[in-house]
């Protein structure tokens, strides 16, 4: 009994395994164009739930798809009705995984299948080109998968070898209604313990293959693992804003309103898939054909409730916003990592993605600290106490955010078992740190903004005219930072970064020099010192913009 414990937990290990294998390699290998695709191809709802459905299906994981949806809309680049689009899709993708494994893993010899994936893997992980290398791990890991479905399928004995487990299963499964609600309940804890809908499928499947649960309680298992999977959202929009979290509440509604009207229809449904499916699931040969009823029943459940909810997409957004309200907007509290949860499904690919779109807020908010900056510049007679203050929590926050997100991407760099994501990992470090130097520049000059307004200093006419154009060439090369942190810098692009580190350069010289000349003809030295710092700073910024520009051809 123990040895079969072992057997059964070693081979859904090695089907996680090569899950998780599979989904980074098939990520890797499509690079940044899926979170491009999730990004762009989300115009309207019903577009929005085909994206769910082709990225889910593509990449074998809806909690990847879930977690990059959460994330995109924590930092505002698609609004909660197109998150929950997204989100039915992907309950439509993931179903495909269960039609995969019904029709390969229990109809064909899966050694037939999984050592010639394997093998084939093997052959282009040794290719020189990166893109072969990636799909031959996805090759290899969806080998593994089915080895590691082979040895559950074997694993679990024929339930009439085991009379007494027959016997003490048949107790629950005769409950009525009762029953129904335990295996739900069963399905949504299998979920959660495995961290992965698509295993908790497999081993739903491998059981009544076996003959341990009849058809009506593996349905049930499989609703109850559609409430579980929307755990991982929830877990990951911990520390999130308020509509990233409305988006993941609204994930688990769904889910959670759909298993509640099959559950009022439940008889006649299992008719009706019944009636799609052929093959009788009483019987002897009931554990043959269940597979492929589980897999329609999964699949029927999830488009009906999808093809029913996107006509009310609007009304479950306003649901959820009750139920998740936004905070007062006086609250404050300092930065705090919103992907603190990682969970099994989580790979390098999307660990980096989701760094990516924290480092844009990083660089929108030191943006918004130069530009306070030049505001109080340019009106010195305004009372900067205000501005100041402001510029000086969010030098805090900018802190917070090095700390925070270096720590999560070191671990990234240590854990990573691939030398490309260890590589981004590291890019973005620099990365991270450099925009912590940009915010260390802003404050430093909103205390010398201070200094001339306590000290009433007048800078000359002339000093203010020139310093105009260097400051609009910090500000054009922060943009240019800016546009270019989601996708790879050309060596076109990195000149003309170089190009405008030049001229900031020349402009910062023409300006020392300038200054060197009004102190000979006897200008005001605190004045003349204070404009010098003023023209370091800037010029610091620009240099922190050029380590960035360079540090993102290592990302990409």
């Amino acid at each position: 009994m123990v040895d079969g414990f072992f057997q059964v937990i070693g081979s859904l290990g090695l089907f996680l395994f090569g899950m998780k294998v599979m989904s980074e390699g098939v990520q890797k290998a499509a690079g940044d164009r899926l979170q491009h695709t999730l990004n762009f191809m989300t115009g309207n709802r019903f577009i929005a739930l085909f994206t769910g459905f082709i990225i889910t299906a593509f990449i074998q994981s809806s909690s990847a798809t879930t977690v990059m949806v959460v994330s995109f809309v924590n930092a505002g680049l698609i609004n909660l009705t197109q998150a929950i689009g997204v989100i039915m899709g992907a309950n439509i993708g993931t179903t495909v995984t269960g039609w995969i494994v019904a029709i390969i893993g229990f109809k064909f010899k899966i050694t037939s299948i999984a050592l010639p994936a394997i093998g084939i893997g093997m052959l282009l992980i040794f290719a020189k080109r990166l893109n072969k290398q990636d799909w031959g791990e996805a090759l290899v890991g969806f080998g593994l998968l089915f080895l590691g479905l082979g040895f559950l399928k074997n694993s679990v004995p024929d339930i009439r070898s085991h009379p007494e487990v027959l016997h003490f299963l048949t107790r629950f499964i005769d409950l009525g209604p009762l029953s129904f609600i335990i295996f739900v309940i069963s399905g949504t804890l299998l979920t959660v313990i495995v961290q992965s809908s698509s295993a908790a499928m497999a081993i739903t499947l491998t059981m009544a293959y076996a003959g341990w649960i009849d058809f009506p309680s593996a349905a049930a298992i499989v609703l109850g693992e559609n409430i579980g999977t929307t755990i991982t959202a929830t877990l990951v929009s911990i520390g999130t804003d308020v509509n990233a979290r409305r988006a993941a509440r609204a994930h688990t509604l769904f889910n959670l309103i759909g298993v509640l009207w099959v559950a009022t229809i439940f008889p006649w449904f299992l008719l009706f898939i019944d009636f799609l499916v052929p093959g009788s699931v009483t019987g002897p040969d009931a554990g043959i054909h269940i597979p492929a009823h589980l897999a329609m029943f999964h699949t029927l459940f999830n488009v009906i409730n999808s093809v029913i909810f996107i006509l009310f997409v609007p009304q479950l957004a306003s649901i959820v916003k009750r139920i998740v309200k936004a905070p007062p907007a006086e609250e404050k509290r300092g930065y705090v990592l919103p992907f603190l949860y990682t969970s099994l499904q989580d790979t390098p690919e999307l660990q980096i993605f989701q760094t990516k779109l924290e480092i844009s807020k990083f660089i929108t908010l030191v943006e918004e600290m130069f530009a306070t900056f030049l505001n109080v510049f340019k009106h010195p007679e305004m009372k900067l106490a205000a501005d100041v203050k402001q510029v000086a929590e969010q030098e805090e926050i900018t802190d917070q955010m090095q700390e925070q997100l270096s720590h999560y991407l070191v671990g990234i760099f240590r854990e990573s078992l691939n030398s490309r994501s260890a590589a981004q990992a590291s890019g973005l470090i620099r990365i991270v740190n450099e925009l912590e130097s940009i915010g260390d520049s802003c404050y430093n000059l909103m205390i010398l903004a201070q200094r001339r307004y306590d000290k009433k200093m007048n800078l000359p006419e002339e000093a203010l005219k020139n310093i105009a154009p260097y400051t609009a060439l910090v500000t054009e090369f922060m943009g240019f930072i800016r546009s270019h942190l989601d996708k790879p810098l050309p060596d076109v692009d990195l000149q003309k970064a170089l190009n405008l580190e030049k001229r900031i350069d020349a402009s910062r010289n023409s300006l020392i020099k300038a200054v060197q000349k009004r102190l000979q003809e006897g200008s005001d030295v605190k004045q003349e010192l204070l404009l010098l710092d003023i023209v370091r700073h800037i010029e610091h910024i620009g240099d922190y913009s050029l380590n960035i520009a360079e540090a993102m051809r290592i990302v990409y």
